[in-house]
């Protein structure tokens, strides 16, 4: 799965731990979902689109 969320991270001006301590989850797992070697389970998917105010198709396109 190929996703946006490194470029959309990057737009609030936001580190990876950020965006971890904003979702509850660990910086390690935002590493592997911006490397796509993780997919998020559909609650993190829906908080992700939630903090950046997008569907979750904006953020995460099948490969």
């Amino acid at each position: 799965m190929e996703n946006m969320l490194p470029q959309h991270r990057q737009e609030l001006g936001w580190s990876q731990q950020r965006l971890a301590d904003e979702l509850g989850v660990s910086r390690q797992t935002i590493i592997s979902i911006e490397k796509g070697r993780y997919d998020p389970s559909l609650p993190v998917a829906f908080r992700l689109a939630a903090v950046f105010q997008c569907s979750i198709e904006d953020l995460f396109t099948p490969q």
